[in-house]
Parts: C-alpha cells; sequence; structure tokens
C-alpha cells in the first residue's frame, strides 16, 4: 500500500494547517498595519492639540507695566560729565531728550555744569558739550524708547536718571585708570509723574 492510500487524512490535515497558519499571519500582518496606522494618526492628533496648547500658552495676557528702564553697566564715560547729562534730561520726553543731545553734538546747546568750567551764551553760567557721554546716553536713550513700546508706556517722561561710579580699570601699562561709569534711565507715563509730583 502506497501513502496515499495509507493515510490521506493526515496529509489533508497537514496542507489545511499550512493554509490557516498563512491567513493567520496575513490577518495578524493587516492588523499590525492597522495598528501602525491609527498610532501614526493618534501621534499626528497628539502633535495638533499640543500645538493648539502652546498657542493658549503665548497668548497670555502681559503684565502692563508703567515704567520702562534702561540699565548701562560699566559705559566708558566720565561720571562727572554723566552726572550733568542726567540732570540735563530730566523731566523731558525721550525723544526732546535725544534732540537736545544731538544739539549739544552740533555745539548748538551746551550741558550746564558745576564747578571752575567756562561760561557758556544763555541762560546758563557755566557748562560744556560733552561728545562721548552725549554719544552713549543717545544710545542708551534709543533703547528706552523701544522698552517704553515693547511694555505700552503712553507718552514716557523721564523721571529718574542716575550715574553712578563703576569699577576703573587699568590702562596699558598699568600707570592710568579709565573712566567707567553705571547708568540708570527710568521713563514713566505723564500722568503717574504728575501723580507723583502731587504726592511729594
Amino acid at each position: 500500500m502506497t501513502e496515499k492510500q495509507y493515510a490521506p487524512s493526515k496529509t489533508e490535515k497537514k496542507r489545511t494547517q499550512k493554509v490557516k497558519e498563512n491567513l493567520s499571519e496575513t490577518n495578524n500582518k493587516g492588523k499590525l498595519e492597522n495598528k501602525k496606522e491609527k498610532t501614526e494618526k493618534e501621534i499626528s492628533d497628539e502633535k495638533i492639540e499640543d500645538k493648539k496648547n502652546e498657542k493658549k500658552k503665548v497668548e497670555v495676557k502681559k503684565v502692563k507695566k508703567d515704567f520702562a528702564i534702561v540699565n548701562g553697566k560699566n559705559v566708558p564715560v566720565s561720571t562727572k560729565e554723566s552726572v550733568a547729562v542726567c540732570k540735563f534730561i530730566m523731566r523731558k520726553e525721550i525723544k526732546k531728550a535725544i534732540e537736545d543731545l544731538n544739539e549739544v553734538l552740533k555745539l548748538k546747546k551746551a550741558v550746564p555744569m558745576k564747578g571752575e568750567i567756562p561760561h557758556r551764551k544763555g541762560k546758563i553760567m557755566a557748562g560744556r558739550f560733552p561728545k562721548r557721554t552725549s554719544e552713549e546716553f543717545i544710545i542708551l536713550l534709543k533703547s528706552l524708547g523701544a522698552n517704553a513700546i515693547m511694555h505700552e508706556v503712553e507718552n514716557p517722561v523721564i523721571t529718574e536718571a542716575i550715574a553712578n561710579k563703576a569699577q576703573r580699570p587699568f590702562g596699558k601699562g598699568g600707570r592710568v585708570k579709565k573712566k567707567r561709569t553705571h547708568i540708570t534711565i527710568i521713563a514713566r507715563t505723564k500722568k503717574i509723574n504728575e501723580k507723583l509730583r502731587e504726592k511729594k
């Protein structure tokens, strides 16, 4: 007797098992692909939600400030001249202060100063035209104006201008000490400035 006649049912069972295994493998692959597609979709949805949340976080209301401030550290300028320029700038609008300092650079307007300094024409007794200090102050005032725009300060007026001595480094050779100053300028809105004056 041949194998086919002896046990035909066993061979058929083996074939059916192989077919079933192949079918199950294809089904599993399809399920895995569907799962991958689902996971990719879920990931994309999560990313979109994260972006929306980030936008919501960015859209948080800013704390509105009533003042704008600028700090100049170790500015290469004489402290005496910077104090005089601070007094010259006080209680002026930022644009007006910049215009006045530009006139100082053109030698049309003198900065009033104390000490044994030559007299100048006009209402002041003694004064000078500090070129370097006025240039540095113009840079600081421009940045102050930008800060005022950022913090939405309307009609900013300079209320505080302070100049203090900074650390003076030695020059080349170690004989001369360089001039350095810390400068802070604060600008507030006109209304707040008037209220502060009334309180005083």
